[in-house]
């Protein structure tokens, strides 16, 4: 009996690890920084990041048990990632705290701030202008269109059920034929 607990867990860790996964594939499109002119460097690989994860848990959070379980798993998965890859960075055991809660509050903060635009408060646009580019006014037309594709992926994913999620099938839109149909511009 308590050897089939470890396997649970075991089966559990290997769920979470496909689904984190998937989540950072998504989040590593070059699409993104290509066509949408998100910063290639740390602080957009993070910010891309979070986008897909608040997107993930945000649909395992509207789903009955045990997704609320998995979502947590996934916050964990998540930020486990976040801390292996500061200390690949160079960052030393006694800075990494300080960091990875920097990285939560900026996590969290991103999150209730994409949740809020999506529930009718700010323009989502403007949201993701202030969290991915840092309020460059140049960058107006990518936030606009990564913010089409974030409407896109809601879409998507309230379409989804737990058994997609947990298989790690997550719907998320296709960067490229995103970009690509985002960039052509209809002809009078």
């Amino acid at each position: 009996m308590i050897f089939s607990l470890f396997k649970r867990r075991d089966a559990n860790a290997e769920l979470v690890g496909r689904l984190h996964e998937a989540v950072a594939n998504a989040a590593r499109a070059p699409a993104f920084y290509r066509d949408l002119h998100v910063p290639d460097t740390v602080e957009g690989r993070f910010d891309m990041m979070v986008l897909h994860a608040f997107l993930t848990l945000r649909r395992l959070k509207a789903l009955p048990a045990p997704a609320e379980d998995l979502a947590q798993d996934l916050i964990d998965a998540v930020f486990k990632g976040f801390d292996h890859a500061l200390r690949e960075l160079g960052v030393g055991d006694v800075s990494v705290p300080k960091r990875m809660k920097t990285m939560a509050g900026a996590f969290f903060g991103r999150a209730k701030a994409y949740e809020l635009a999506l529930g009718g408060g700010e323009p989502l646009a403007d949201a993701v202008l202030r969290n991915v580019y840092a309020h460059a006014p140049e960058r107006r037309a990518d936030a606009d269109r990564l913010a089409a594709y974030v409407r896109e992926a809601v879409g998507r994913f309230e379409a989804a059920g737990f058994d997609d999620i947990a298989a790690a099938r997550l719907p998320f839109p296709d960067p490229d034929a995103f970009c690509a149909a985002a960039s052509v511009t209809p002809t009078a």
